[in-house]
């Protein structure tokens, strides 16, 4: 088989720009609500009381490795709430936009965060969500769910030691009704930068990260109660200790 033959190249080039083909657009659609969140979910607030002194950006760069190894020891809730700044905390803001601490196309903002806490002292293991306007995560369900990552994730089993499990969806609509089927470029592209976000802030605190694309999507999708239509499952990273 060609490579020319396969859906990835055809993707690839159906979504070419060109100057021929500036201004064409092969779909339309409506956009989607700007920020997502659980209104009658408990809500847990993060807290950011300063940030800490750390090794050189350099030097964290250096040193960044994915690790797989964790024990099953506590995070701290100062350390959940500096990754999740660091994976989309706002930073400033630019009329309706809100900026965060990575890039997206367009301010668009279309990967939502999830978090998986299996191990920690101070806030109760379960499954959150991180609404990044109040700077708080939404309790979506307790409880250790980390056998069930686990199985998800086609039985690696860190997920079961990681001191917790950030999880990325994606409102495709949100950049698609702009950029059309271009966009899911730039939507693989906003969780990356998150995603790096997260590596570089783990090796700064002291801790260990390993992303992850190799799960069950269907699967995960319904385990977070998201449709697989709207809004996907596409990206992960495990942090322990």
């Amino acid at each position: 088989m060609s490579l020319e033959k396969t859906q990835s190249y055809q993707f690839i080039k159906r979504t070419n720009l060109s100057l021929s083909r500036l201004g064409e657009r092969e779909i339309y659609l409506e956009p989607a609500p700007p920020y997502k969140s659980y209104p009658q979910a408990e809500r847990i607030p993060l807290q950011i009381k300063e940030f800490p002194e750390t090794e050189s950006f350099f030097k964290i760069l250096a040193k960044r490795r994915s690790h797989r190894r964790y024990r099953k020891y506590p995070i701290t809730l100062d350390e959940i709430s500096l990754l999740c700044f660091s994976a989309q905390g706002i930073t400033a803001k630019a009329g309706y936009y809100l900026l965060r601490t990575a890039p997206s196309a367009g301010a668009l903002y279309p990967i939502e965060t999830y978090l998986a806490i299996n191990h920690s002292d101070e806030i109760k293991p379960g499954i959150y969500h991180f609404e990044v306007r109040s700077f708080s995560l939404e309790k979506l369900m307790e409880g250790n769910f980390g056998r069930i990552l686990r199985e998800l994730a086609l039985g690696q089993a860190f997920f079961e030691t990681a001191s917790c499990v950030f999880i990325w969806s994606a409102v495709l609509r949100r950049t698609l009704s702009k950029y059309g089927e271009r966009g899911l470029r730039y939507i693989f592209m906003d969780v990356a930068h998150i995603c790096q976000n997260v590596l570089l802030s783990a090796e700064a605190l002291g801790l260990k990260a390993c992303p992850v694309g190799a799960f069950l999507d269907e699967e995960f999708n319904e385990f977070l109660g998201i449709d697989g239509v709207e809004e996907t499952v596409i990206y992960m990273a495990t942090v322990g200790k």
